[in-house]
């Protein structure tokens, strides 16, 4: 079953931006934006080579494609394309989460920003805001009052857009490899 919000166009406000509800039909239209968002993650972090294995563009694209026809089995899920011109120029793929109960009242549902795409080309041009923009328009019409995204650390670029766009560190993720684990043994 396909979101309710997948065929639903928005104009938005910056710069012209046209934004598309995609369903699991659509879901290919997304496969050259993420290996752009591939090359990004594998050309800003070559530390972690000696921890977490990258793999190709094309099973990176096969694994990431997967993970979002799943996600997209949930109504609530929104993948948005946004257009200028009728040319693909991001997207955003988002879920909701319940959110765990602890320190901090977050309320009931938590989005999260499992993806946003920008290539190189269009960075710069508010593409991002214009999808992060969209995305809170979504979520806050179904009552969600936070969101939250992953940065790589060394991404110094994303994590300051990021926090121009009113995010703020929260939680670092820390990994580890396994010795006498893996394809690095």
């Amino acid at each position: 079953m396909e979101s309710s919000l997948a065929t639903k166009p928005h104009v938005g406000v910056s710069d012209m931006l046209r934004f598309r509800y995609l369903g699991p039909r659509e879901i290919d239209e997304l496969a050259e934006l993420w290996t752009a968002v591939h090359e990004q993650h594998t050309a800003v972090a070559p530390h972690l080579e000696d921890v977490i294995i990258s793999v190709g563009a094309d099973e990176s694209w096969r694994r990431r494609r997967s993970q979002y026809l799943n996600w997209l089995a949930d109504p609530d899920t929104l993948a948005v394309l946004a257009e200028r011109g009728g040319e693909p120029v991001g997207y955003a793929m988002v879920t909701i989460r319940e959110s765990q109960q602890g320190s901090w009242d977050r309320g009931e549902r938590v989005g999260v920003v499992q993806t946003l795409a920008v290539p190189p080309e269009h960075t710069g041009t508010g593409v991002g805001s214009g999808l992060l923009e969209e995305v809170r328009r979504q979520l806050g019409a179904l009552g969600i009052r936070e969101i939250e995204l992953s940065a790589l650390a060394t991404s110094s670029d994303d994590i300051r857009f990021f926090e121009q766009e009113g995010f703020r560190p929260f939680v670092t993720t820390m990994v580890c490899r396994i010795v006498g684990v893996g394809a690095h043994d």
